[in-house]
């Protein structure tokens, strides 16, 4: 029995796209479980970060596989890791075998913690915790995913159009449901949740019925 199945612990894996508001409902999954969260996303801007600031190109595979097994969890504060340019960085990065290959146990080990754990990502249903007992891929339109993103670069007082962010969150989800390894798609037992019309609080109150239903069965 695997660690995510024992009696007794509750993980819950959130995956979906980009702006889907997955980190927000995992966020307040975490906290109405006092559980462990983790922005697994994260994980793949430090890469990038990494990777930008040593200078390396970005789609070089070799420099990305030797930074993903040397760099340090710590070293990045969060303000670094966020922002259009990042984001897009990072998407390049994790669709690269040998970095997803490097960030596996770092995930399983966060996952793997007692009480249990709530990790949100692109594949956690599918391949860091396939045997979670609670599952969500959360959703919503391109358009409805790109109005929020602008919403908050626009906060941040980045210079971005709707358009432009339109065109990168579909490109983003080509390259993310397009690569070999670890694709981007719903589990086959994941429950979907869709939040193109939903509020934060809606949205919210729906995950948490959907984990109450999985705890139940």
């Amino acid at each position: 029995m695997s660690a995510a199945a024992r009696p007794g612990r509750l993980v819950i894996a959130v995956d979906g796209p980009a702006a889907s508001g997955k980190g927000t409902l995992a966020r307040r999954l975490a906290a109405h479980y006092g559980l462990p969260y983790l922005d697994t996303g994260l994980l793949y801007r430090m890469v990038a970060r990494a990777m930008l600031d040593a200078g390396h190109d970005i789609h070089d595979a070799v420099a990305a596989e030797q930074v993903v097994n040397s760099f340090d969890e710590t070293a990045f504060p969060e303000e670094r890791l966020r922002g259009r340019e990042i984001g897009e960085a990072a998407s390049v990065v994790a669709a690269m075998p040998a970095v997803r290959a490097g960030l596996l146990t770092r995930q399983r080990r966060f996952a793997a913690q007692p009480g249990g754990a709530v990790l949100d990502g692109r594949d956690i249903g599918t391949v860091i915790c396939p045997e979670a007992p609670a599952k969500l891929f959360v959703t919503a339109t391109p358009e409805v995913r790109a109005a929020r993103r602008h919403k908050e670069l626009i906060g941040r007082g980045e210079a971005v159009t709707l358009d432009g962010i339109l065109a990168d969150i579909r490109r983003r989800d080509a390259r993310d449901s397009g690569r070999s390894d670890a694709p981007l798609k719903a589990a086959e037992d994941a429950i979907v949740l869709d939040t193109s019309a939903l509020t934060v609080e809606e949205a919210a109150s729906a995950a948490i019925g959907i984990v109450e239903g999985r705890r139940a069965a």
